[in-house]
């Protein structure tokens, strides 16, 4: 039994004649006559909640956190660079939570490296479809382009220069599927490669707008929101990931956007976009998924 306890009521229509306060005093008073218990209005050991409507009252005891968020759909769309780490999911999750509709789009390396990234993917994208009913996978080329810049471009600058042209081929993806925004799993300081002048650099390679809902979170904080969501133990099987191909050990962490811009200039940039395009794969995934 409570040892103590108070009563928490609201009125759903302020019309009606009496006030939650003259309501919470009437029935605690009730309550403390009927068992006894001491209120306590700072620190309860039990909360009883009152909610008032224009017909009738509820009662209960405790709150339930739900989903929170906004309906399916309502915040238009948006296409999210997706790997098959930890960070990208989360924000793909954060951006469904907020009532956008997620276009998924992954860059993979094969048959440079195996398709063991695009399998993680596939999981991942079937489990987010159970936040969004309804998910479309774009799978992208993206390891001949590497090797292309990997011959024309210093070691320090590739990392950026892999990024740039992940957002340009990103954009014409979701352009063509109307959205309104990239969104990435990007947070400053995570890697060496995410200084806030890189990411500069990175999103001006685009016009669209680039929205990084973890930019400010750390590792734990964003494995913590990974677990919650289901996606943690599938990002974390072993894969090769295009990301850390041909990665040089001591990637430039202040990218200026000429440095970008002059090193690009060696490469057919547009016909590079325009043949990942037309290279990407698409699969759609709906909840429930059928086998």
């Amino acid at each position: 039994m409570p040892d103590s306890f108070r009563v928490s009521a609201t009125r759903a229509d302020k019309r009606l004649p009496f006030t939650s306060p003259q309501v919470e005093r009437e029935v605690g008073g009730l309550i403390k006559q009927a068992k006894g218990w001491r209120v306590n209005l700072d620190r309860p050991a039990f909360t009883v909640h009152i909610e008032m409507l224009p017909e009738g009252s509820f009662y209960f005891f405790g709150k339930e956190a739900g989903a929170g968020g906004l309906p399916t759909g309502t915040g238009g769309r948006v296409a999210c660079l997706l790997s098959g780490g930890i960070d990208s999911p989360v924000a793909a999750w954060r951006m469904m939570r907020r009532g956008c509709s997620v276009l998924l789009v992954h860059f993979h390396a094969y048959p440079v490296l195996s398709r063991a990234s695009q399998e993680k993917v596939r999981e991942i994208a079937a489990l987010l479809a159970s936040y969004q009913l309804r998910s479309r996978l774009l799978l992208v080329p993206f390891g001949d382009l590497q090797q292309r810049v990997v011959l024309a471009v210093r070691p320090e600058l590739r990392v950026v220069v892999y990024r740039r042209l992940m957002l340009r081929i990103a954009e014409r993806l979701a352009r063509g599927w109307r959205a309104r925004a990239l969104v990435t799993g990007e947070v400053i300081g995570q890697v060496a490669s995410q200084t806030l002048e890189n990411l500069t650099t990175i999103a001006g390679a685009t016009t669209m707008e680039v929205l990084r809902p973890l930019v400010g979170m750390d590792k734990d904080e964003i494995s913590a929101e990974a677990a919650r969501i289901g996606t943690f133990p599938i990002s974390i099987i072993p894969d090769q990931d295009c990301c850390t191909l041909f990665t040089p050990r001591h990637p430039a962490t202040r990218v200026r956007p000429d440095e970008a811009a002059e090193a690009e200039a060696a490469l057919p940039i547009d016909e590079m976009v325009a043949g990942a395009v037309a290279a990407t794969s698409t699969e759609d995934y709906r909840f429930p998924v059928r086998g």
